[in-house]
């Protein structure tokens, strides 16, 4: 596939960072730019993936999901998300953004697993088809702030990664952050403790000096 085709966006960052919220934001500026969007999220993204996606974050019976396993759930329903939706959109010169990609199994598998980065790295460019992101959003909040955020939701509410313990969560920010220092030219990050109005507004800035 041309790098030249469509433009590929991903929004990273650890629980409650307002990912979600700031994906709508940037699809409905973009859209009123004239650029036509296609939001996604990993893991999911297609029906397959999505299924991959409930085994993954909310597995709960007595067998033990083990790190490799989870690892390479991880890469399938990449694969198919890739093939399936991600880089037929490209083609078509779409904007696609994308609510957590292989950043997000470094910053997971690898930074809080501990399973070997250089596997992780193989498999994330495998899956991904070799395509990168052309711009990681990463919404940079500690996890104590993250969990104040979502304390509202009843502790039986959280999936498999929620009910980690905080230095699980601590791992994956700054898993996040090793990497986006590792690849400057990629990544905008943003400090999600700002309201939301003023990261919507960084965004936008970011956004019309790599598209408009």
């Amino acid at each position: 596939m041309s790098e030249n085709n469509g433009f590929f966006i991903t929004f990273e960052g650890p629980e409650g960072a307002g990912k979600s919220s700031q994906v709508a934001a940037l699809a409905e500026y973009l859209t009123s730019r004239g650029r036509e969007c296609i939001l996604t999220r990993e893991p999911g993204g297609t029906g397959l993936a999505e299924l991959i996606r409930q085994v993954v974050k909310s597995h709960n019976s007595g067998e033990t999901v083990h790190d490799e396993t989870e690892l390479l759930l991880m890469e399938a329903a990449r694969a198919q998300h890739v093939r399936e939706k991600i880089l037929p959109a490209l083609n078509q010169n779409k904007v696609v953004i994308c609510d957590r990609f292989s950043d997000s199994t470094r910053a997971y598998q690898g930074g809080a697993r501990k399973l070997p980065m250089a596997v992780i790295d193989y498999l994330n460019d495998f899956a991904s088809a070799g395509r990168k992101p052309d711009l990681t959003i990463l919404l940079d909040l500690s996890p104590e702030a993250g969990f104040a955020r979502i304390s509202s939701r009843e502790p039986e509410g959280f999936d498999r990664f929620e009910n980690e313990k905080l230095d699980f969560h601590r791992q994956v920010r700054q898993a996040f952050l090793d990497t986006a220092e590792a690849e400057p030219e990629r990544f905008c990050v943003i400090d999600a403790t700002l309201s939301k109005e003023e990261i919507s507004e960084k965004i936008r800035q970011v956004i019309d000096a790599a598209l408009f």
